[in-house]
């Protein structure tokens, strides 16, 4: 298993990078996908018309977002905490993804920059 820790800089403001990773309609414009998505603890989701799937674990509005991103049969979950912090230039977000299977790693990594991140920021910059 493996880690991932990166900060990414958007140019919304905290409250409204939080709205636009927690309210379906906001999620299905940047992703321009499908998406499954209810802000509620212990409710399942998918993005990207179900190349992500998961398990909302804990919000404080504003500031976290903490889910379980499923990998088939997993013994340790892993985890993904999003912190959204003010920055000069926007938001701050601190992506911390843990217990990433070895095999899958390499994948994950590329899609947080080149999927995940790449379209929420150009989002941000329309």
């Amino acid at each position: 298993m493996a880690d991932f820790k990166k900060y990414f800089i958007v140019a919304g403001q905290p409250e409204e990078v939080y709205a636009a990773l927690t309210f379906k309609p906001t999620i299905e414009l940047w992703t321009g996908s499908p998406a499954i998505f209810k802000p509620e603890v212990d409710s399942e989701f998918s993005l990207w018309d179900g190349s992500i799937l998961g398990k909302n674990l804990e919000f404080e509005e504003g500031k976290m977002i903490r889910q379980q991103w499923y990998f088939g049969e997993q013994d340790t979950p892993s985890i993904v905490t999003l912190k959204f912090h003010p920055h000069k230039k926007g938001t701050s977000i601190e992506v911390n993804h843990t217990n990433i299977p070895d095999q899958d790693y390499d994948d994950i990594v590329d899609g947080w920059h080149e999927v995940y991140m790449k379209e929420l920021t150009e989002f941000y910059q329309e």
